[in-house]
């Protein structure tokens, strides 16, 4: 059993800061590390995995420093995002230069393949593999000398519903034996389904960490906004700002409608339809103004 431990780390390139001041600690099972498209997910895998150096803080396992140091790479395994494949190599060829490199050999490479379930095509070129069956050769090239910690950057990308299954469950399989696993993803309901336990990170700062219940209500107790189109705009606006689950309601002219903002979600949602109802009001549209990824997760950095 493996612990990885990242103590306020930093990155940046020139002027740009990808990853500011993030302090976690990742033990055995499956973590999720989740956040919008650049948040510097990506950033804080290549530190994890000891392929970029932390312009300040220290990245450790079980408390040897990963970067520089060659005998780490024997307890982990890495699933990077990027593509860079040999393309005119077969998928077996492929992850047996992998076991080679650990001084393993053609039972290892093949048991891998099997793991990720690649037999039926380990013998053709990787140039002719889809998105999802090239993920599941590079899982099996990070597996293939068992390493305690893997390390996997959006890893269901380009894979079609069996494949995700068949993933997930491995990952669960793994995470049951006691390996720390961690992956990154932009979508909360892949990682709800998987992950043990959630970090978030957002601007490349550490937003929220705990299990997908905490994270979910983090998410679901912040304000939100909607957008209200009704046959009495006017009418509905003052029975509703009257109520304590709403801190502002505006008219938009332009629009049309009523924007909303809403601190108690759970009541106004069952308001909103009582007030219309009680005042003989018909509602046109009902639609959430903020929803977006960025703004969920920008308001986590905020809290």
């Amino acid at each position: 059993m493996s612990t990885l431990s990242i103590d306020h780390v930093s990155r940046w390139f020139g002027n740009v800061v990808a990853v500011n001041d993030v302090t976690m600690s990742i033990g055995p099972g499956v973590t999720g590390l989740l956040g919008p498209n650049g948040a510097g997910k990506s950033t804080l895998i290549n530190m994890m995995g000891g392929f970029l150096a932390p312009s300040t803080g220290t990245v450790t396992l079980d408390g040897q420093p990963v970067w520089r140091n060659e005998q780490i790479y024997r307890h982990i395994g890495i699933v990077p995002e990027r593509e860079a494949m040999y393309d005119f190599l077969t998928g077996r060829e492929f992850v047996l230069a992998n076991a080679e490199l650990h001084g393993l050999g053609a039972k290892e490479a093949q048991k891998a393949l099997a793991t990720v379930e690649m037999e039926y095509a380990q013998d053709r070129k990787i140039s002719t593999y889809s998105k999802g069956m090239r993920q599941r050769v590079k899982m099996a090239s990070a597996l293939v000398h068992e390493p305690s910690l893997l390390l996997l950057d959006e890893p269901f990308n380009g894979m079609d519903p069996r494949q995700r299954m068949q993933l997930m469950d491995l990952l669960r399989r793994m995470g049951d034996e006691g390996r720390t696993v961690l992956f990154s993803s932009h979508i909360l309901e892949e990682v709800e389904q998987l992950a043990w336990h959630i970090e978030v990170v957002v601007a490349g700062r550490h937003a929220a960490s705990g299990d997908f219940r905490r994270i979910r209500r983090l998410m679901t107790d912040r304000p939100h906004r909607y957008l209200v189109r009704s046959s009495d705009d006017r009418a509905l606006a003052a029975a509703l700002i009257a109520d304590p689950s709403t801190s502002g309601i505006e008219v938009d002219q332009v629009e049309g409608a009523l924007r909303i903002q809403a601190v108690d979600f759970g009541r106004f949602t069952a308001l909103l339809p009582k007030v219309a109802r009680d005042h003989g009001i018909r509602l046109h549209t009902v639609s959430p103004s903020d929803e977006s990824l960025e703004s969920v997760f920008s308001y986590l950095v905020a809290a």
